[in-house]
């Protein structure tokens, strides 16, 4: 039986996504004790089920795409035959290891942190309780316990064998018919990729539109593009009830229409639960839905949080960022305060849609004189070349002449971005962004026009 000494840490991390993984990792390199504690895959969901797999998906079906648009292009390629067994194989095997973590935990413990599996929960200021077990920290504790995916009310939803986005990845063989509940990120991405598949994709989203975080223009065009995938996109309205009869699901909706398929997916969102690691019990709202952190990630005194928990975006380069802030902290090393104002996003699809900052409605809701340009990417020369759907969008603050915000949706929507992410964060004088060279004929090139537009 461990005694009291093999138990105390100088720090204990719980969640060992992204985030925790690199705090736990690096702060045993720097010579501290440090316990890593995780009940699920040490790296969390992004390697197993999110970001790695899904963009695997992501990139498949986009080969598919492209091979489809040689005619009217580059001449004939005859039939394309879809097989979705070679991804499955990829993911299993090249991103995954079937789900084994003996890897992720091997690095871990070879720079010397100590990882226990099991569900961990802050006790009490500097304790922490593994499944009856009692650890100390004498430096500290940090949470980055992420997400789980949000399973909405639906009359008799949770009664059948929905699939989340965990099942849909590890699928080795597709359904031929899927109604997704969602049209966030999360549900689109997964969406086309399974339909330039061959599987029959109906999405149903209860707000007025697709990805309803981001710019109106990018759910129009995205909608579009899903639609000649052939998935049929169900705007403003809800799921009232659900079936499942061994065999298919059939869907209720509230316009009195009826759906059936043979899977289900849901990708309504996702939620952290604070009070589930013991944050309550450190000041922390019972009923929060995240826990607030301070510039440095602290959430109390001796007690920091990073990535999707903190509820500055459900991203995996926010965990990281914010990892390197509080490695910094607990060290004592000077360095920068976090800042959110330039947090950039992207939504796989095809058009792929980057975005950075603020949308132009949140502008509008916060500012005076907000300017807006925009440019559709098939009035810029590389996009009329390559016959591309999607627009730059900029958004200004005319006050302070800068940018707050831009979308870029196109053809590696998420690289272009990165010029605008720069612009924002930086506050780069909106005249002295126009005075920019920007190569020719290039994609990015369509920035100088949309600020061109600026009115």
């Amino acid at each position: 039986m461990a005694n009291d000494t093999e138990r105390s840490f100088d720090v204990i991390v719980i969640g060992l996504g992204p985030g925790g993984e690199h705090v736990a990792g690096t702060l045993a390199e720097r010579g501290l004790s440090v316990l890593g504690v995780d009940r699920r895959l040490v790296g969390g969901e992004c390697p197993y089920w999110g970001c790695i797999p899904s963009k695997m998906m992501v990139r498949a079906a986009d080969a598919l795409a492209e091979a489809r648009r040689v005619d009217g292009l580059a001449g004939s390629v005859g039939q394309v035959t879809a097989d979705w067994s070679v991804v499955a194989k990829r993911i299993r095997e090249e991103a995954t290891d079937t789900w084994n973590d003996q890897v992720a935990v091997d690095r871990l413990t070879g720079k010397g942190a100590t990882f226990v599996r099991g569900t961990g929960s802050i006790s009490g200021p500097g304790r922490v309780d593994v499944d009856g077990t009692a650890y100390t920290a004498t430096k500290g504790i940090v949470v980055g316990t992420g997400t789980a995916t949000v399973v909405p009310g639906v009359d008799g939803l949770a009664d059948t064998p929905y699939w989340t986005n965990h099942e849909i990845i590890e699928a080795a063989e597709l359904p031929a018919s899927l109604v997704v509940l969602g049209g966030g990120a999360i549900g689109c991405e997964l969406s086309q990729a399974v339909a330039r598949f061959g599987v029959d994709v109906t999405i149903v989203e209860a707000a007025d539109r697709i990805l309803a975080y981001e710019e109106p223009e990018a759910s129009d065009v995205l909608r579009t593009a899903l639609e000649a995938d052939g998935v049929t996109v169900l705007e403003g309205v809800g799921a009232e009830k659900v079936r499942h009869d061994g065999s298919s699901f059939t869907v209720h909706l509230a316009d009195g229409s009826t759906l059936t398929a043979e899977k289900l997916l849901v990708a309504a969102g996702r939620r952290a639960d604070p009070a589930a690691v013991g944050l309550d019990r450190v000041g922390v709202p019972e009923d929060a839905r995240t826990a607030s952190v301070d510039d440095r990630c602290r959430v109390t005194d001796g007690v920091w949080a990073v990535g999707d928990i903190t509820g500055r975006g459900a991203f995996t380069h926010v965990s990281m960022y914010q990892a390197g802030i509080v490695i910094r902290d607990i060290l004592g090393d000077d360095g920068p305060p976090a800042e959110y104002a330039a947090l950039p996003r992207v939504t796989f699809t095809d058009p792929e849609i980057g975005a950075v900052g603020m949308t132009e409605k949140q502008a509008r809701d916060s500012m005076a004189d907000v300017r807006v340009g925009v440019t559709p990417l098939g009035e810029t020369t590389r996009g009329w070349i390559a016959r591309a759907e999607g627009f730059i969008k900029v958004v200004a603050d005319a006050e302070r002449g800068v940018l707050v915000g831009a979308t870029t949706m196109g053809p590696a929507g998420g690289e272009v971005l990165g010029a605008l992410a720069v612009a924002v964060h930086g506050e780069v004088p909106v005249d002295r962004l126009r005075s920019m060279i920007y190569a020719y004929p290039t994609l990015h090139r369509g920035i100088e026009d949309a600020l061109g537009r600026l009115a």
